[in-house]
């Protein structure tokens, strides 16, 4: 029996979170917002997905996944799951909305809350959580379901198959570890631009009190406020714990060599967007230099706006970065998700996905319990970031312990908002809006 996508409803949803400085960084000050996505169904369960944004702007998202739901509405999940490249580029290269990316930007983002939506669908209508759903593909399924276009001088599909193939290999003994403790975790909740000194002292020292052994700050600001706010953060934390550094690309090339010969005082282990997104080569070169500052402990992290999967085919073949960071929403969903992980696998760099947000927690936890159990089947480095905000509004939140995830078990990609949360946070009809 088929169940049939039968309407598409999106949602503008925004939290006001700017005034409290959560989520503040070098270049943004915003507040967190969802385009929200709900795909009704003939008699089956509501799908749903959505792209994170960062308030005004939201608006546009929402437009656009209108503008592309005709290429999901009337389709059932299991003509989707017989030709999902074919659905998949229905949505990326449609022969008139792609001229707006192509293959980026606010169209890439709204095909992937569609995307996403439709693989919650296919997780809740099997009855498992997303990551199980994924890691019990077939190496054949999995592979049919990504689109190998424009990478495959980095990724072929039979290397692809290869790594599916290897994973295999002792995934039960791997998945009764993480039953067991738990996916790692970093928390980034201690360190935003906007707080003060002493809040970031307390939030560290809470944070370490509650099993936190790495914590992210932000940098950014002027250089000598960098460096007093992460010796106040590597105090608290000893010299064990690790500390990371997110410039939230605010640098030029050579400002972030020069800010990180200083910051490489306390430790860092690793430097995220330290210069424009799109900087292939700049990334590299910074790449290089705190290597060589830190004798190899410092490495540059990035992705969370990397616009798609031919950025971190270049990132990767251009050794410009020691860890990629997937985002669950800045892609076009899972699909590229999985060629994203599939190329980090070939060129052995570990997978840390961002988080924060709204529900990029939710999401990213099972991108990065499949990588563990089918792709990099490794936890050497390997670490999902926490932000401690919003997770109230989801059907399904995130759980931790010790500074670890639990493994989520509800059917689906934990995407769903309680619909209380949904109508408070309406905009800009919403009473929190009013």
């Amino acid at each position: 029996m088929s169940t049939r996508i039968t309407d598409v409803d999106v949602h503008d949803v925004r939290f006001p979170t700017a005034a409290a400085g959560d989520g503040s960084d070098a270049i943004n000050r915003g507040d967190y917002s969802a385009s929200y996505v709900e795909l009704r169904t003939d008699g089956g369960p509501t799908g749903a997905g959505f792209t994170f944004t960062n308030g005004r702007g939201n608006e546009i998202t929402c437009a656009a996944i209108e503008a592309l739901a005709h290429h999901v509405r009337g389709r059932t999940v299991e003509e989707i799951a017989a030709e999902p490249v074919a659905f998949w580029r229905s949505l990326t290269a449609d022969v008139q909305l792609r001229w707006l990316g192509p293959e980026k930007g606010v169209i890439h983002m709204a095909a992937g809350a569609l995307v996403n939506a439709v693989w919650d669908l296919r997780a809740k209508l099997a009855g498992k959580p997303m990551w199980r759903y994924l890691a019990e593909l077939s190496t054949d399924e999995l592979v049919a379901n990504v689109d190998f276009h424009h990478i495959t001088d980095a990724l072929t599909p039979d290397e692809a198959a290869g790594i599916l193939d290897k994973g295999l290999v002792g995934g039960s003994e791997r998945l009764a570890e993480l039953e067991q403790s738990g996916f790692p975790s970093y928390t980034t909740s201690v360190g935003w631009l906007g707080y003060p000194d002493e809040k970031v002292r307390a939030l560290t020292r809470e944070a370490y009190t509650q099993g936190w052994r790495a914590m992210k700050m932000k940098v950014g600001g002027p250089p000598a406020d960098d460096l007093r706010r992460a010796r106040i953060i590597r105090a608290e934390i000893g010299p064990d714990a690790l500390l990371m550094m997110d410039a939230n690309q605010v640098w030029d090339v050579d400002e972030a060599i020069t800010n990180m010969t200083a910051l490489a005082e306390v430790d860092p282990y690793w430097i995220e967007e330290p210069t424009h997104a799109d900087d292939i080569l700049g990334h590299a070169r910074i790449a290089r230099a705190v290597a060589g500052l830190t004798d190899g402990r410092c490495r540059v992290a990035t992705g969370e706006v990397a616009a798609n999967r031919v950025i971190f085919k270049q990132l990767l073949q251009a050794e410009a970065i020691g860890v990629m960071q997937i985002d669950a929403c800045r892609v076009a969903g899972v699909n590229e998700v999985l060629a994203e992980i599939l190329l980090a696998a070939k060129f052995g760099v570990p997978v840390c996905p961002h988080a924060g947000g709204v529900g990029l927690c939710e999401y990213v936890q099972h991108l990065a319990i499949f990588d563990y159990l089918r792709v990099g089947t490794s936890l050497d480095g390997r670490m999902v970031e926490y932000v401690d905000h919003l997770h109230e509004h989801f059907v399904d939140p995130v759980r931790t312990r010790g500074g670890r995830y639990l493994l989520p078990t509800a059917p689906g990609y934990s995407a769903a908002m309680r619909p209380e949360s949904i109508a408070r946070f309406r905009f800009p009809d919403g009473p929190a809006w009013r």
